[in-house]
């Protein structure tokens, strides 16, 4: 600035006249794909992505292997009945279901790095506890806090990648996330298989003990590890330029969605709680996510299903491999191409079309060779429809941030609430067809073909109004200048 005097009312004038003609000026300057952006998503797809995949992996180890757990000798140990197993899975998702909201809330203003890292010691620990469970109703007890520690992750992921990722970049990054699920599942398979096979009864511990153990310390190491590593959000990542956390907010801007954290002013909880529930938006979502979820919960049952086609102790762990390797494919296949053509409820109708007309001839045949090859099928198609469903979220529901991620936590929360119901439509009476089943999940997915085209109609026709781009890039502009950090020019000292 000049050697002449002038009141602090003048100079803030001036800083902010400047902070406006350098947004306008950035705003007209970014041309989506540059070689700078393109810098910046190979950063965020380094660090940011494989952090949340590995711990998503080892968090839903830590849920889903009591099947393989039931299987592998704990239903004999307990003498475990079908009601009571189903139990065992119901007060996960009731405790589950209840936090989801206010974790998200609470993760909108604080370090994701230390507050998801810090979600997987914890449950690590409670998982781990699991295999000194001496009853049924111990195990139950034990799941429901695990489900009350876990309920902040899985939307609070979903949150935290809508806060660096564009609308149609969003869909692929979280593909890749999400094929966690399917990898842990099969890879819950392999080392059931293999400590069932080779660990039970070393130093007198039974193998479905040491398989709650072993998953459980895993979690918790690498949660100490990660929380080094993981990256935060766009306006106080350190790793990030002045320049490129400004590109980072801007793209953001460019599509309609808030920036966390950022310099725009925050929105209340409850007022963002507000006006998540008044939109009318936020229930068409969490009805086809609740479908989703409904048949999603065919996941705790796959070992047991493996079973009834034919394959039992370790030989049918192995079995439940395939399923998840076909949800892998489905997963990254679904995203891509959905986020290619812009377009998620096109691809969610047509993909679980696929999964209900595969799911028509598990129901119809008696064949168990043809069951197994098609659940696999139906199995992938789930798995590949859930997270286009989820990531429409924040797609519709972008701005303001605070309202971003209540909209995420109430519709993974509202969609869990159909697991609640679902983790009984699998009773041992069934066996070995599992009509009832396979029914009701037929019918959901067939469900969610409707329901996706009704919503994309809709969400076209009545758009939300989206942030000023220019504005908000003003507002980092000014955050950076009381931080000290130059933009377009020298930096000063962090």
């Amino acid at each position: 600035m000049s050697g002449n005097p002038v009141d602090a009312k003048s100079t803030q004038e001036w800083d902010e006249n400047i902070d406006l003609v350098t947004a306008v000026s950035l705003a007209a300057a970014y041309v989506p794909g540059s070689p700078a952006e393109k810098k910046l998503l190979r950063k965020l797809d380094f660090r940011v992505v494989p952090c949340c995949w590995l711990l998503f992996v080892l968090g839903f180890l830590d849920r889903a292997n009591i099947g393989n757990a039931r299987t592998g000798g704990l239903a004999d140990d307990f003498k475990l009945s079908s009601n009571q197993y189903s139990v065992i899975l119901l007060v996960f998702f009731v405790s589950y279901v209840i936090f989801e909201i206010p974790s998200n809330m609470v993760l909108a203003r604080v370090r994701p790095s230390l507050y998801l890292c810090g979600l997987a010691i914890c449950w690590g620990a409670v998982a781990a506890s699991m295999g000194a469970t001496q009853n049924w109703q111990q195990l139950a007890g034990v799941r429901f806090v695990l489900g009350f520690v876990e309920s902040g992750f899985a939307p609070g992921i979903a949150f935290y990648l809508s806060s660096w990722y564009r609308r149609y970049e969003l869909a692929s990054r979280f593909a890749f996330y999400y094929t966690a699920v399917a990898v842990a599942g099969g890879l819950s398979g392999l080392l059931a298989g293999l400590i069932t096979q080779y660990l039970d009864g070393v130093r007198g511990i039974a193998g479905w003990r040491w398989l709650f153990i072993i998953d459980g310390v895993g979690s918790s190491f690498v949660g100490c590890i990660l929380w080094f590593f993981m990256a935060d959000y766009p306006s106080n990542t350190r790793w990030l330029t002045p320049e490129e956390q400004l590109l980072a907010a801007q793209r953001l801007a460019y599509d309609g969605i808030g920036n966390t954290q950022g310099a725009h002013g925050r929105t209340h909880e409850l007022t963002a709680l507000r006006m998540v529930v008044t939109d009318w938006r936020t229930w068409i979502l969490a009805l086809l996510y609740a479908l989703v979820t409904g048949a999603q919960t065919i996941q705790y049952f796959i070992p047991t299903l493996v079973n009834s086609f034919g394959w039992v102790r370790w030989e049918g762990q192995y079995h439940t491999i395939p399923p998840y390797a076909c949800a892998v494919v489905c997963i990254v296949g679904m995203s891509r191409i959905a986020d290619h053509f812009k377009n998620k409820s096109i691809f969610v109708c047509l993909f679980a079309g696929i999964g209900a007309v595969c799911f028509i001839i598990v129901t119809a045949s008696t064949n168990q060779i043809v069951r197994y090859i098609f659940t696999i099928f139906a199995f992938g198609c789930i798995y590949g429809t859930s997270p286009l469903v989820l990531m429409w979220v924040p797609n519709v529901l972008g701005h303001p941030a605070e309202k971003r991620a209540v909209a995420i936590g109430l519709v993974n929360a509202l969609g869990n609430t159909a697991s609640i119901y679902g983790v009984f439509l699998w009773p041992s009476k069934d066996a070995p067809r599992y009509i009832p089943g396979f029914s009701a999940t037929t019918i959901w997915m067939g469900c969610i073909c409707i329901v996706a085209v009704i919503a994309g109609y809709l969400f076209k026709k009545n758009p939300l109004e989206i942030p000023d781009a220019d504005e908000v890039v003003a507002a980092e502009i000014g955050r950076q200048r009381q931080r000290g950090l130059g933009v377009g020019g020298d930096k000063g000292e962090a």
